[in-house]
């Protein structure tokens, strides 16, 4: 009942809690430090290792259920590789550079005001050149399998229509945006400080789910730069051709909600943002 009262506000006649002020649109100053390079090279390592031991993983199973129905770690085991690797890697780079791991992700806070342009621009071009690094050490240890199994690149399984495919990317990002700003909102910590959050957790349960629900669909395409690099090493005609696509869809909901998560007026937003990609699928992808 108390949620919606700021707690301080009679004593302190402000807020119970800090928003971060907005970033520069170019900030020249972070060229010259040493942590704004540390952050592009661990968001370099991070996506890289996500590929890595992610699409590892698909091709593994792939191999494996060939020879045998029952063999392999199924869809469940593919969908805690995700959802677990995000929550390792996020963890472990969220000190150093947020913990993006994704273009998406990146494209949107710049669009919020939480990252510069400069840094923004670097962040999305690690990210893809990790994952596209990632998929490359893949295909090198295990090339034979890479090229028999679709190198883990995203496709639309056969029986499902594009307008399903569509559905399936639309809803599944937005559970993982969703549940990203939940688990970072700042009003999190002041009312909530009771509760202590990991953030990192969520987020890779958020990731977990959504695989667990997309991949008999899609492969699940939610991080363009995990579709990105597949697509990059694979080649053919696999890939899905809504990289940017993905970027804009997820950034218009990450900059619309950038303000606050208000219970009463979210799931109109969320309505709002479904819709909007939507429109933008259907124009790009010509369903």
């Amino acid at each position: 009942m108390g949620k919606d009262i700021e707690v301080g506000a009679e004593h302190s006649g402000g807020k119970d809690y800090q928003d971060p002020p907005p970033a520069p649109l170019i900030d020249a100053e972070e060229l010259g430090k040493w942590s704004f390079y540390r952050a592009i090279i661990a968001e370099f390592v991070a996506t890289l290792l996500f590929l890595y031991v992610t699409v590892l993983t698909v091709i593994g199973y792939k191999s494996q259920s060939a020879a045998d129905q029952c063999g392999g770690v199924g869809i469940l085991g593919i969908a805690w590789a995700f959802g677990g690797m995000i929550f390792v890697l996020v963890y472990c780079t969220a000190g150093i550079s947020g913990g993006h791991i994704n273009p998406a992700v990146t494209f949107g806070l710049f669009l919020a005001r939480k990252v510069s342009l400069v840094r923004a621009v670097l962040y999305m071009v690690a990210q893809c050149l990790g994952a596209v690094c990632g998929c490359g050490l893949v295909k090198a240890f295990q090339k034979a399998y890479y090229v028999r199994y679709g190198g883990g690149a995203n496709e639309l399984a056969d029986g499902y229509s594009t307008g399903t495919g569509v559905a399936a990317e639309i809803i599944g990002t937005f559970v993982l945006v969703y549940t990203v700003f939940a688990a970072t909102d700042p009003k999190r910590n002041a009312r909530d400080s009771h509760v202590p959050v990991l953030a990192p957790l969520p987020i890779g349960f958020a990731v977990f789910m959504v695989h667990l629900a997309t991949i008999p669909i899609t492969g699940t395409g939610i991080n363009p730069a995990r579709s990105f690099g597949a697509a990059v090493i694979y080649g053919k005609d696999k890939a899905w051709d809504d990289q940017v696509l993905d970027i804009l869809g997820r950034a218009l909901r990450w900059s619309s909600h950038r303000c606050n998560l208000p219970s009463v007026r979210s799931s109109g937003r969320s309505r709002f943002w479904i819709f909007q990609e939507f429109l933008l699928k259907i124009i790009f992808w010509g369903v």
